[in-house]
């Protein structure tokens, strides 16, 4: 499969806006908001045009990435500029085709090579660690609330990068969507009926209670709920032993989720 890759265009606007629509409609919530988030990345300043790719296969755009400028704060005040990237989305007939890999890889070559000190962002922890991404927290960086996850992860683009850096790391506002904004924004769009997430319930029913309290104590109330946590996470939860962590694999395995797949890539 030839899949090509080259900048978005104005024309292209409206194509990557419903190809983000499908790649996310369902994935963490009934419907979405990430098509929204394409559509105002383009118009604020932390956007990077340069870094904004389209996955062409046969004259079909397939597949796109987004990045934006974050900040570093340390305990001094100081700032400094990193990149975020999102959404990165691919059409749901393409996935697993090695079109996610395929804009990552170039993009953070392109990232490199045009300078840029580093890359965070809050993604699937089992996946990304393939293209050299490492948890936050082992370079002393955290959340702008102050707190880590396994989730929240970074890469350094070149030695040093983040050596003797700590401080809070904080996107652009331009994360931040309401609800009303992404009601408003799809009506612009063909009708889409709400997906309806896998409750974890079906856990529940099969796992010791201890299990069960580990889970609620860090409200996973759907399946894609635990796509937050990485493996190991979940595995370090109090209550959670081996036997509980191979059902609860089992268990999203066979709804689609799998720890280590991103699975709109």
């Amino acid at each position: 499969m030839n899949i090509q890759l080259r900048l978005e265009q104005p024309q292209d606007y409206r194509i990557v806006e419903e190809l983000t629509r499908e790649a996310f409609w369902g994935m963490n919530h009934p419907d979405c908001n990430e098509h929204l988030l394409a559509h105002k990345l383009r118009s604020v300043s932390a956007f990077v045009p340069e870094l904004d790719y389209v996955a062409v296969i046969s004259d079909i755009i397939v597949g796109n990435v987004m990045f934006s400028k974050g900040r570093i704060v340390d305990a001094q005040g100081r700032e400094y500029i990193v990149l975020n990237f999102g959404p990165l989305s691919v059409l749901p007939e393409y996935q697993n085709r090695g079109v996610g890999k395929a804009l990552m890889t170039y993009t953070i070559s392109e990232a490199k090579r045009l300078g840029y000190r580093a890359i965070l962002f809050f993604g699937h922890p089992d996946y990304y660690t393939r293209f050299g991404f490492k948890r936050a927290k082992e370079f002393s960086i955290t959340t702008s609330g102050g707190v880590n996850f396994d989730a929240f992860m970074a890469m350094p683009l070149y030695d040093g990068a983040l050596d003797g850096i700590a401080g809070r790391y904080y996107e652009d506002p331009v994360f931040e969507i309401g609800e009303d904004e992404k009601v408003e924004f799809d009506k612009g769009f063909p009708y889409k009926e709400k997906c309806v997430l896998v409750s974890a319930e079906v856990l529940f029913t099969k796992l010791i209670s201890t299990a069960c309290a580990a889970l609620k104590k860090h409200e996973i109330a759907f399946l894609c709920d635990l796509r937050r946590y990485s493996e190991q996470e979940v595995s370090s939860w109090n209550g959670i032993d081996k036997i509980s962590l191979e059902i609860i694999k089992a268990t999203m395995m066979e709804n689609g989720f799998v720890w280590g797949e991103q699975t709109h890539s």
